[in-house]
C-alpha cells in the first residue's frame, strides 16, 4: 500500500519570505545572497526569498504537498508568487479561508461561519479596540474574520493590551501583540484546524509545519514535526516544544534552513528524528 504523501504547511512572512529589511536580520553574511522576488506591491518588489531557498522549495514540492498557511487576507496572499507550481491548497485569514486552486472552498467557509457564530461579533470587538487615532495608527478588519490594529509601540499605554485581552477572552477572542500590530482573533479561527482539514484532504499523511509568530504556535504544536526561525514572536517568548526545531540563523538565511529541514523530513518519509533537524539547520 502506497504511503500518503507528506504535507508541509508553511507560514509565509518572516518564515520563508521576507521584506528587504527582514532579510538583513542575519548579520553573519558579509555580502547579500542572490534574491528571488516573490511579491510586488504598488508596482514595487516587496517580498523575497534567497535563490537557494527558492530552489529548495521547488524540490520540496516534488516530494510533498506544500501548503502556504498564512494570516494574510486572500487579497494579500494573491500577491505572492512562490517558485514552482501554484499550490493546489492554501490557507489564508489565519485558517478562515481554505483555497482550492486559488478559490475559496464553500464547505470550509460554511464550517468556519458556524464556528464563529459562538463568539462575540467582529463589529463588537472592533468597536472595543477603537476607531484609530493617537497610538492606534489604524484599525482594520481582515476579510470579516478578525481585527488588527497598527500601533505606535513607543506610545502604547502600559496595560492596554492586557486590558483588551481580558475583555476579549470571555467573549471567545484572543489577543496578541506582534511587532507593530495588535491582533484580536476568535478562538475557533486557527491555522491548526485548517491544516487538519488539509491533511485529511491530502490522504492523512504526516504533517510538517513552520512558522515564526504567536499565531503559528497552534500549527506547530499539532504537527508531527516542525521548525521555527530563531527570530520572531515565538523566539522572543522562548516558545518551544520537543518536536519543534529552531534555526541557527536569522532572516533570509533562516528561511533557507526552514526549507532545507522540511525537504529533509519530507524526503525521509518516516517519523521525524529531532536530531535530523539539528543536523539540517546547522549545515544549511
Amino acid at each position: 500500500m502506497t504511503r500518503p504523501r507528506p504535507v508541509v504547511c508553511l507560514d509565509l512572512d518572516r518564515t520563508i519570505i521576507y521584506s528587504a529589511a527582514a532579510l538583513r536580520l542575519d548579520a553573519a553574511r558579509t555580502s547579500g545572497p542572490a534574491l528571488c522576488c516573490v511579491e510586488t506591491y504598488d508596482g514595487a518588489p516587496s517580498s523575497f526569498m534567497t535563490e537557494r531557498a527558492a530552489t529548495t522549495l521547488v524540490r520540496l514540492a516534488e516530494v510533498a504537498h506544500v501548503v502556504p498557511v498564512t494570516t494574510r487576507t486572500r487579497a494579500q496572499l494573491a500577491r505572492v508568487r512562490l517558485p514552482g507550481p501554484p499550490p493546489g491548497l492554501a490557507v489564508a485569514g489565519n485558517g478562515g479561508h481554505l483555497l482550492v486552486d486559488g478559490e475559496p472552498d464553500p464547505r470550509w467557509a460554511a464550517l468556519v461561519r458556524s464556528r464563529l457564530a459562538g463568539v462575540a461579533p467582529l463589529a463588537e470587538v472592533t468597536a472595543r479596540i477603537g476607531p484609530g487615532g493617537g497610538f492606534l495608527r489604524s484599525v482594520r478588519a481582515a476579510d470579516g474574520l478578525f481585527v488588527y490594529a497598527v500601533v505606535d509601540r513607543a506610545a502604547l499605554p502600559a496595560g492596554w493590551v492586557e486590558d483588551l485581552a481580558g475583555w476579549c477572552e470571555p467573549r471567545g477572542w484572543r489577543v496578541s501583540l506582534q511587532g507593530r500590530k495588535v491582533y484580536a482573533v476568535p478562538h475557533p479561527l486557527t491555522k491548526s484546524a485548517a491544516a487538519a482539514e488539509v491533511r485529511a484532504r491530502c490522504g492523512g499523511g504526516p504533517l510538517f509545519a513552520a512558522g515564526d509568530s504567536l499565531l503559528d504556535a497552534d500549527l506547530l504544536e499539532h504537527a508531527d514535526a516542525a521548525i521555527r526561525p530563531a527570530h520572531g514572536e515565538l523566539a522572543a517568548a522562548g516558545w518551544t516544544l520537543p518536536h519543534v526545531a529552531v534555526t541557527t540563523r536569522h532572516g533570509g538565511a533562516a528561511g533557507e534552513q526552514v526549507l532545507a529541514a522540511a525537504l529533509a523530513w519530507a524526503s525521509a518519509a518516516c517519523a521525524p528524528d529531532p536530531s535530523l533537524f539539528t543536523r539540517t539547520t546547522t549545515g544549511a
